[in-house]
């Protein structure tokens, strides 16, 4: 069952590579959403088929590959991966929704997007540390093609610097993966070895360290950050839909599965560190952002900001701070991708993202007011509004770690604060006031100019809607979420070594 969520968007990507003549991209869109809408459903038939009050993997499929080598092919999804495999499929489909007018490369643009989608399931199930090395590493060449062929007028080195910083990243993973299996002298690389412990703490140290850094790449966490807002900057909307919706929780999901759970001991030594480094990344991506003049920057710089909620949630290490670790996940991919697909119809309709430009956008009959409605409920959303996505999220972090890092979860509240003023300041200086945008849309009334934006099509906002109701969905009924992850979550918060150190006690 699990396979097929890699065969579905492959043979869908080989099937557009290999489609004959020279087919229209309307077609190989059409084609692209038949597959990752087959995708999607085969998810809700593994959501079935799934026992949430099992905390270990399910479903699992298992094959011989390289057994001298410690690599098999290995499956299997838990409370974890089974929410970031239906994100992934739904932020994967509204990507080729929203994209219109790809005139160069259809086939290659779309045969891309369905490869990245498939890499991000392989990576999601993998239950090898090898086997997900290499998913972790194939959806990198798509996502730089993405950039270096369809982005902006910078989008080279935007591509270059992303491609770097990712390949360091995984140099970094595989090495410390390598170093776990040369140390403990065994080439078993199951996704929960029990050797880590034989190792002395020096080394525990060194391997946690690298992988550490390379998710903090991943994710991005300061000061590995450099790399995402040209990144976002320079790559089309849709693709910065997925990349903030879904590539960047391959960082956290490895925070969380291979940081915290091969080296528990490691990790409760270092947690009071991390919580730090949590806090200062939070503050400075809400910092950065405040400084913005670009819509779109400013969005990617409170990615920065709201990963590293998810750090300090993973350094707590509770039952309920690691549940809010994945709704953080959850909530950031689709308040992300909401952000973001609203940022590209102002751009598109402008012809800039530039806040000392923008004004008075909400105008009922001039301007975007139904874009000005969603980006206002979007970044409500963002700033952890009560009701919506964002807000259960932040407060199951808060509550989970405060009684652990008191300091460190008032300076990541001080951080959410100012989400609410960035935020503010974007929606204040960009959708109120009287409409004036240079370039602007004129139109003679009444003898005049008079600045008339053309009108957004309802096929533009569908995914826009549909990305509203998941956040306000989420914020109303979380439930069902902590249904599936409960489970999960507290086995990994009850690991003996974190259990030991982190609450000796045995309080909480």
């Amino acid at each position: 069952m699990l396979s097929a969520l890699l065969l579905i968007p492959l043979l869908g990507s080989f099937l557009l590579l290999l489609w004959p003549g020279n087919p229209p991209p309307g077609r190989m869109r059409s084609l692209a959403l038949a597959v990752l809408i087959a995708q999607l459903v085969w998810n809700l038939v593994l959501l079935r088929s799934f026992n949430p009050a099992l905390p270990d993997l399910q479903l699992v499929e298992t094959l011989p590959w390289l057994p001298g080598l410690g690599l098999e092919y290995r499956l299997g999804i838990d409370g974890l991966s089974l929410p970031l495999l239906l994100i992934n499929s739904a932020l994967s489909l509204v990507t080729v929704v929203c994209t219109r007018d790809i005139s160069q490369r259809p086939r290659l643009y779309f045969a891309l997007l369905l490869i990245i989608s498939a890499a991000v399931n392989g990576a999601f199930m993998a239950g090898n540390l090898l086997l997900f090395v290499l998913f972790y590493e194939l959806e990198l060449i798509p996502l730089w093609l993405l950039i270096s062929i369809w982005g902006g007028v910078d989008r080279a080195a935007a591509a270059t610097k992303f491609l770097l910083f990712t390949a360091v990243s995984g140099m970094l993973i595989l090495g410390a993966f390598l170093g776990l299996a040369l140390l403990t002298g065994v080439a078993d690389f199951s996704i929960t070895p029990i050797d880590s412990d034989r190792l002395a703490m020096g080394s525990q140290l060194v391997l946690l360290g690298a992988l550490l850094i390379g998710f903090g790449i991943k994710i991005p966490l300061f000061p590995f950050h450099s790399w995402l807002p040209d990144a976002h900057t320079q790559a089309s909307s849709p693709v910065s839909v997925l990349l903030a919706g879904v590539l960047l929780k391959l960082g956290t999901y490895g925070l969380l599965r291979f940081c915290l759970g091969l080296f528990p001991q490691a990790w409760a030594l270092v947690a009071p560190w991390l919580a730090i480094w949590a806090a200062v990344s939070v503050l400075y991506g809400s910092l950065a952002a405040i400084a913005q003049r670009d819509m779109k920057r400013m969005v990617a710089y409170s990615s920065v900001g709201h990963m590293g909620y998810i750090l300090l949630a993973a350094a707590a290490a509770t039952p309920v701070s690691l549940a809010g670790a994945l709704f953080q996940m959850v909530s950031h991919g689709l308040i992300s991708a909401l952000l973001f697909l609203l940022v590209g119809i102002v751009y598109r309709k402008t012809g800039t993202r530039d806040l000392e430009v923008l004004r008075g956008l909400l105008n009922p009959e001039r301007g975007l007011p139904l874009t000005g409605s969603l980006m206002t409920l979007g970044v409500m959303a963002s700033a952890g509004m009560p009701g919506m996505a964002g807000f259960i999220s932040e407060f199951l972090v808060f509550r989970g770690s405060i009684e652990r890092f008191p300091l460190a979860t008032l300076l990541c509240m001080v951080g959410s604060g100012l989400t609410a003023v960035y935020f503010l300041l974007l929606v204040n200086r960009a959708f109120f006031g009287r409409l004036a945008i240079t370039p602007p849309s004129l139109a003679e009334v009444d003898g005049r100019l008079d600045i008339r934006l053309a009108a957004v099509a309802p096929r533009e906002t569908i995914p826009a809607l549909a990305l509203a109701l998941a956040v306000v969905a989420l914020g109303l009924l979380p439930a069902g979420l902590g249904y599936l992850s409960e489970s999960t979550s507290t086995a990994m918060a009850r690991l003996p070594d974190l259990v030991a150190i982190l609450n000796p006690g045995g309080v909480g």
